[in-house]
């Protein structure tokens, strides 16, 4: 699958708002043979910062969404006609302490090609998003798991 990279970063930074206000930026969105994969990054802004000075949870937390989201539009974008991504669940594990700009990469956890297959199949597939937070120097600072639904129209 051949996907705009510049468009699904653009399109969901003009759809999630709340994305830009951050000041979320795309470095990478990818489908490959081996799998989608999306990098957004978070700039070191002292207005998201936290009390010791790096980026607040919260802000760590909508990075990481959105760049699962990312992955979603890119995956699954040729879908959006017949279903709608829908986040179901998310859990987050903050491991070390971010100071700087951090990034989210984002991988899909299983082939976008089993999800349509269950799509067509009639179901409401559900998929999860692995996404690991890391600070410049590609330390692990968070990891986060989102799962996806893809909830076909009525």
């Amino acid at each position: 699958m051949t996907i705009d990279a510049t468009a699904v970063a653009e399109g969901l930074l003009a759809t999630v708002p709340f994305a830009r206000t951050i000041g979320t930026r795309f470095t990478e969105i990818t489908v490959a043979a081996d799998g989608v994969r999306a990098v957004a990054e978070l700039p070191d802004d002292p207005a998201v910062h936290n009390h010791v000075g790096g980026p607040h949870a919260g802000a760590m937390f909508t990075l990481a969404e959105t760049a699962s989201g990312a992955i979603v539009l890119a995956a699954f974008g040729d879908q959006l006609h017949r279903a709608t991504p829908l986040a179901v669940h998310a859990g987050i594990a903050y491991k070390k302490l971010a100071m700087g700009v951090v990034s989210a990469t984002a991988t899909l956890s299983r082939p976008a090609a089993d999800v349509v297959a269950e799509l067509d199949a009639g179901q409401r597939p559900e998929f999860e998003v692995n996404v690991v937070i890391a600070n410049a120097e590609g330390v692990t600072t968070g990891e986060m798991t989102i799962t996806w639904t893809l909830r076909p129209h009525r």
